[in-house]
């Protein structure tokens, strides 16, 4: 087949995503596609008199991922894309595809705008559609909804980055806690707070990146996940951090350890499964997706988030758990493009 993988975009993520989506296009490469790797925000300005030209059987060179958050507002500059999310001639390349590979993560490529675009185009991609994309994407959302599914989710409060939320909400939640941008991914943004004043500070920080704000009750307790593949759970993964949380730099920069399987009792590992299947079908998901949990010190599993197109650089947690279920890389990325 000639296959798009569509990566980087106009995201705190992109890096995140250009490294997966280099990964993706070489796997698909090896199994006998033939791959276009493109920037969904760069876009290619000019096409050749025979576009499927670009669609190529030679391997992609490796990107990997730097420990800073990239700097947007220099990418608007010298890109002169300004904020149009999709680049010159993505749509018409995406067009000529038998399959468009979805490896962007946050932003546009997870909230269901950009699926959304597809779908009016006729375009076929992989992953979840529109509906489940936004609603696993605004974290307010999808805990209202694991809400409703009986899935246990910390207390939370939410409200416009622009407001100051009255006293009664900051009762629900308390100290310490975990404030976080609403729409955002790869832990953009999120901070942990002891104190009011570390309170008001990581509000400040999450609002750089993004409209809305979401503050957690703080929970202490294992860090775990669960991948999603075609409805059957994957084994869990325990994620270790050799310091603070799992944040933007502990994930991608090899400074956390994962435990696949995770190393808990068969029984929590079925709880986990359980309700990572049911948070797929709350918040109507398809294809794919990963499951965030804590296992605090009772053994109880508080759901934090859905992933709708989880990472898939050499640090990320789906391709584990599907190499310990016997899925290879190359297999995974196969298997995704067929669903």
């Amino acid at each position: 087949m000639n296959i798009v993988v569509l990566a980087g975009g106009l995201s705190p993520e992109r890096e995140v995503s250009l490294t997966s989506g280099t990964l993706i296009a070489n796997a698909l490469i090896e199994n006998g596609h033939r791959v276009l790797l493109l920037d969904v925000y760069l876009g290619m300005r000019a096409l050749p008199a025979q576009p499927l030209t670009l669609f190529s059987d030679q391997p992609y060179p490796a990107h990997t991922v730097s420990e800073r958050v990239p700097d947007l507002d220099a990418l608007r500059r010298e890109s002169q894309n300004g904020d149009a999310l999709i680049g010159a001639n993505v749509l018409a390349l995406c067009a000529m595809a038998d399959r468009v590979f979805l490896a962007l993560h946050g932003s546009m490529g997870e909230n269901g705008q950009l699926q959304a675009t597809l779908e009016t185009h006729g375009i076929r991609y992989t992953g979840s559609d529109y509906a489940g994309s936004l609603l696993a994407m605004d974290k307010d959302i999808a805990k209202r909804l694991f809400c409703v599914a009986g899935i246990p989710t910390p207390e939370w409060v939410y409200f416009s980055a622009s407001e100051q939320p009255p006293r009664a909400l900051w009762d629900r939640v308390g100290l310490p806690c975990v404030v976080k941008p609403c729409d955002c991914g790869s832990s953009v943004g999120i901070s942990m707070a002891d104190t009011e004043e570390e309170r008001s500070a990581a509000l400040a920080e999450a609002a750089r990146w993004g409209s809305s704000v979401l503050v957690e009750k703080k929970i202490v307790g294992r860090e775990l996940t669960v991948g999603v593949l075609d409805g059957t759970a994957l084994p869990a993964v325990e994620i270790l951090p050799e310091s603070g949380f799992y944040d933007y730099k502990n994930k991608y920069q090899g400074t956390t350890r994962e435990i696949c399987p995770a190393e808990i009792p068969d029984a929590v590992a079925a709880r986990a499964a359980d309700l990572a299947l049911r948070g797929f079908a709350a918040l109507r998901l398809s294809g794919y997706a990963r499951f965030d949990f804590l296992l605090d010190q009772s053994g109880e599993l508080w759901c934090l988030e859905a992933n709708t197109l989880p990472g898939m650089t050499p640090t990320s947690l789906l391709p584990l758990a599907a190499s310990v279920a016997g899925i290879s890389y190359r297999d995974l990325c196969e298997r995704i493009i067929n669903l």
